[in-house]
């Protein structure tokens, strides 16, 4: 199973109670997607608009994966930080402009400290600017079948453009998964 957008893990089909589950807030979106199939064994507003927040980074990490698949990036890659990107507010690993982070240590601190200034200096190194990023990672979205996600930077820091739907991201979390 796929649990979003709470949490991208999987977990034993067996362990979800299947009877029906008291209606959540209309601010909360929820779906459970058997990773095995794919089909869909809980929803909640799973196609209703929200702000993906850091589960923006999802999407980051899927190209910076997709860059290493591709002979662009190497795990030693130096990624260097501009000060847009030392700029960022926390969470982050507090980078100085000029400095320099390896893509290894990149990933890490992207899913683990959900590090707002690696994702933008992922993003400007990987699309040339963190807007062209954010125009790749919404295509991307789009191939991949993420009809009602538009994304506008690499870390999920509010913009009122930036949405998604919890559907889509189980699309997305599926794919990681792969």
């Amino acid at each position: 199973l796929l649990l979003v957008p709470a949490a991208c893990s999987t977990v034993d089909a067996t362990a979800v109670n299947r009877s029906a589950a008291p209606p959540l807030p209309s601010k909360f979106a929820a779906i459970v997607v058997d990773a095995s199939n794919g089909s869909t064994l809980y929803q909640a507003a799973s196609g209703d608009i929200r702000y993906p927040a850091s589960l923006t980074k999802m999407m980051t990490l899927y190209l910076v994966f997709e860059a290493l698949d591709q002979g662009r990036l190497t795990k030693a890659t130096q990624i260097p930080v501009s000060a847009h990107a030392a700029g960022q507010p926390p969470s982050k690993l507090g980078l100085k402009a000029g400095q320099s982070i390896d893509a290894e240590t990149a990933i890490n601190a992207l899913a683990v400290k959900s590090a707002n200034d690696v994702a933008c200096a992922v993003g400007e190194y990987l699309g040339g600017s963190e807007d062209a990023f954010a125009r790749s990672m919404t295509a991307k979205a789009q191939a991949l079948g993420m009809t009602s996600t538009t994304f506008r930077n690499a870390s999920g820091l509010h913009d009122p453009l930036q949405r998604t739907t919890a559907r889509d991201m189980a699309v997305l979390g599926l794919r990681l998964r792969r």
